[in-house]
């Protein structure tokens, strides 16, 4: 039976508490896990949703726990003295020792981090990397594991690394098990990029019709002063006017259609990667790979694995 123990410091936030709950704390998972959450100071602990959970276990837990997970809190104070201790000597007895967003600073404050590799919500990331320089923080990943110590990324990302501490603890097919009773992906690589913010195409009033004759004809060797001729316009106006619009240029836009097109027949179809290289115009598979990845940071195979269903056709040769 592996010990879990979440560790609520005040204004926990309650949906990364949940997570280990759902994942180690089910009853599904009794045979596997046995899970309890400890507080400093035992009884209420508020949360950032404007309720309260009860902890009844004290710091004593984290002693006895094979690991340790710490959700996210704000304000991002160090948590007190014994708190950090009582992390320390977790640790130095060799469990486990895991966070979750913003569960990072917690882990940091006690000198776990230190020398280390780790991640947290991207918008916290660099208040991180200011208030502890000795830490090596990767605002871009999912999750990182370095064994002993384990950070993920903000919210859904602990989902993430919990089902991969999972997998190393019972195998796939437990951790496959879990992912579907939540109803989540089984598995997405730590390395992953964080899906920040990206530019998308605003409406493209004026040149909806050859944006949608540029999507029906992806396979073709389309260019930039294609689409300009199609729209009638003389190519350096098109360009201008284009980016204008849409906030990107027509090339980087087209090159998006064609990942956007090769995402779907990888979730929907059993065509090989050249396949779709050239059903989406890409070309070679050297250069399919390198737009998809540029974009996505994943290869067109991981991706594939990831998400493609149980609902996918073949598709026509």
């Amino acid at each position: 039976m592996h010990r879990v123990v979440a560790l609520a410091l005040p204004d926990v936030v309650a949906f990364d508490l949940a997570i280990p709950a759902q994942v180690f704390g089910h009853e599904d998972e009794r045979g596997r896990y046995s899970f309890t959450v400890c507080t400093a100071q035992p009884g209420l602990v508020p949360t950032t949703s404007g309720y309260s959970i009860q902890a009844l276990d004290g710091l004593d837990a984290l002693l006895s726990a094979d690991t340790v997970v710490v959700p996210g809190y704000a304000p991002l104070h160090d948590p007190p003295a014994e708190v950090c201790e009582a992390l320390r000597q977790a640790a130095a007895s060799g469990t486990r020792v895991v966070s979750v967003c913003t569960g990072a600073f917690a882990l940091a404050a006690a000198g776990l981090l230190d020398g280390k590799r780790a991640t947290t919500h991207w918008r916290n990331a660099e208040r991180l990397q200011t208030l502890y320089p000795g830490v090596d923080v990767d605002a871009d990943v999912l999750y990182i594991d370095q064994g002993s110590v384990s950070t993920s990324a903000g919210v859904a990302a602990g989902i993430d690394l919990c089902l991969h501490l999972v997998r190393k603890d019972y195998g796939t097919e437990a951790a496959n098990s879990i992912a579907r009773r939540m109803v989540v992906a089984p598995h997405r690589e730590g390395g992953q990029v964080q899906f920040m913010e990206r530019a998308v195409a605003a409406p493209l009033a004026i040149f909806a019709d050859t944006c949608a004759w540029a999507r029906q004809n992806l396979a073709e060797p389309l260019t930039v002063n294609d689409m300009a001729a199609h729209a009638g316009w003389a190519s350096r106006s098109f360009i201008r006017k284009f980016t204008a619009e849409a906030g990107m240029t027509p090339l980087r836009w087209l090159n998006d259609q064609r990942v956007d097109e090769a995402c779907r027949l990888l979730e929907t179809t059993d065509l090989t990667v050249q396949a779709v290289a050239t059903r989406t115009g890409l070309g070679t598979t050297a250069n399919f790979r390198l737009h998809f990845t540029r974009k996505l940071s994943t290869t067109p195979s991981s991706y594939r694995r990831l998400y493609q269903g149980r609902n996918r056709k073949a598709a026509p040769a």
